[in-house]
């Protein structure tokens, strides 16, 4: 008798990795922020935030303290453990945010709930992207906006073609994909992409509902 495989949750399976590696995360993920430029482009993005606003994938807050003082943020994770962190940094920072466990591809917030929806570095590790650009369509407020700081798959072709070769096993041992085609997944969610900075494969994107 053949039985049945359990099924396996892709999102879970990324969600269990960062909870492990949430107390290393920051030291890991520090020298993409200075040597790649990055910790600059999230100021400059994030920098853009007015009223209500849903930070996807907030990890262990990174971004609390480069919002604007008038940005009422609501941050939302699926791993427990990096949210444990960000909740601290909030305290530590004496910043006002609501923290919550929640999964971008089913939010639970209403349609149109946001004049801005961010996200740094997220879109890589959501199981689904398109599902999740879906949903962010939905709960942003007609003239709002979505900024969001992305990597991509190189347009090179050998380069992308070298990205999507090892994609499998740096999915497996670290949780991000790096061969994601984001614009193509924003195009196809109902959002419209307004602004793009690219550098190499790093993408910041401005979008509307």
């Amino acid at each position: 008798m053949n039985r049945a495989r359990p099924s396996i949750d892709p999102q879970a399976d990324v969600t269990a990795r960062y909870d492990r590696i949430a107390r290393f995360y920051d030291i890991v993920d520090r020298p993409m922020d200075l040597l790649g430029g990055v910790a600059r482009r999230r100021r400059r993005l994030l920098a853009r935030a007015r009223g209500v606003t849903l930070e996807i994938g907030v990890g262990t807050g990174r971004n609390l303290d480069v919002y604007p003082p008038d940005a009422d943020v609501i941050g939302i994770d699926t791993s427990a453990n990096m949210l444990a962190r960000a909740s601290r940094r909030a305290d530590r920072l004496g910043v006002p945010i609501r923290i919550e466990l929640a999964d971008v591809q089913q939010l639970r917030f209403a349609d149109a709930t946001f004049d801005t929806v961010a996200a740094t570095c997220v879109f890589c590790s959501v199981a689904d992207p398109l599902a999740g650009f879906r949903e962010v369509a939905r709960v942003v407020r007609p003239g709002g906006q979505v900024l969001l700081l992305e990597h991509v798959r190189p347009r090179t072709p050998l380069l992308g073609w070298l990205f999507d070769l090892v994609n499998p096993v740096v999915r497996r041992f670290v949780g991000p994909n790096i061969n994601r085609r984001t614009e193509d997944n924003i195009a196809q969610s109902g959002l419209e992409v307004i602004e793009v900075r690219r550098w190499g494969i790093w993408r910041e994107i401005v979008a509307r509902p």
